[in-house]
């Protein structure tokens, strides 16, 4: 009997690479998307990967965010997460695709259709019927869930998202809903749908306010501290920014963390703008 053949071992490159530059075929479309989100694979060099690919063309204007802007956002959230050195945002870079310039980005979880395993955002985010959280959990604020009920709506005193909502403030997120939450088996926790962010206005809309006026831990001001730091001009990180987002929005975003750093405690709402997204998930 002849020996099996040797699958020889895929070449080192990295996601970014297979992402920027692998054959990108398109597999299906989210339905339960606001935008155009395609389900896609791309492939270079014998390595593949599952991806999410949003065309710019499939984007819905918004009152409040210049059209056609999204994909950049998505890409320079991923930037800022990995500055930070918590890769809460899976790889994501700008394309052209089967139906033009748009977001790609690294698929993380089942895939569609496939039962997710490890626990998903339920396994962070409740609604109780109680009027305080049990220990491990943090308060949000009452929600109305029908027939006149309310009930609490909690989320874990869990350290990934204490990185999540210092996330979301520094890129000013306005759209954290529970099901942009993805836990994986491994214990990783990704954050995804980055389009609605870097406003130069206050739009911070989040399910994670439990820790609202509480100090920052330490770890998360000296991640602050670095990322001050890759902000500064001249830096690889801000020209990349500004090649994304407006110079008021990347002035904003150097305001947002050196606030954060002054304070050293998680914003609370401006009473400006809702706080909390809608629909939950």
């Amino acid at each position: 009997m002849s020996a099996p053949e040797r699958i020889p071992p895929q070449p080192d490159v990295t996601a970014d690479e297979v992402l920027a530059r692998g054959e990108l075929t398109v597999h299906g479309r989210i339905v339960d998307a606001s935008n155009a989100v395609l389900y896609a694979t791309a492939e270079l060099s014998g390595r593949s990967l599952d991806c999410v690919y949003k065309p710019v063309s499939g984007e819905r204007p918004l009152w409040d965010f210049p059209d056609g802007t999204l994909a950049e956002r998505e890409v320079a959230a991923y930037e800022v997460s990995r500055a930070l050195g918590w890769d809460l945002v899976p790889p994501t870079v700008l394309r052209d695709g089967p139906l033009g310039r748009g977001m790609c980005q690294q698929w993380v979880g089942p895939a569609p259709g496939a039962e997710a395993a490890g626990g998903g955002p339920d396994s962070l985010l409740a609604l109780v019927d109680a009027e305080v959280p049990e220990p491990g959990w943090k308060a949000v604020g009452f929600a109305e869930v029908g027939a006149g009920r309310t009930a609490l709506l909690v989320h874990a005193d869990d350290e990934r998202l204490r990185r999540v909502a210092a996330l979301d403030a520094v890129i000013n997120n306005g759209d954290r809903k529970g099901g942009h939450l993805l836990p994986l088996p491994d214990g990783r926790l990704y954050g995804i749908d980055h389009g609605v962010t870097f406003h130069t206005d206050n739009k911070l809309r989040t399910l994670l306010w439990g820790w609202a006026g509480e100090p920052l831990p330490a770890a998360v001001h000296a991640s602050l501290r670095t990322l001050a730091a890759e902000l500064a001009d001249g830096k690889p990180l801000l020209t990349r920014l500004r090649a994304l987002l407006t110079d008021g929005e990347c002035e904003a975003l150097r305001a947002r963390t050196d606030a954060l750093l002054r304070t050293g405690r998680y914003p609370e709402p401006s009473g400006e703008w809702p706080a909390i997204p809608w629909p939950l998930v």
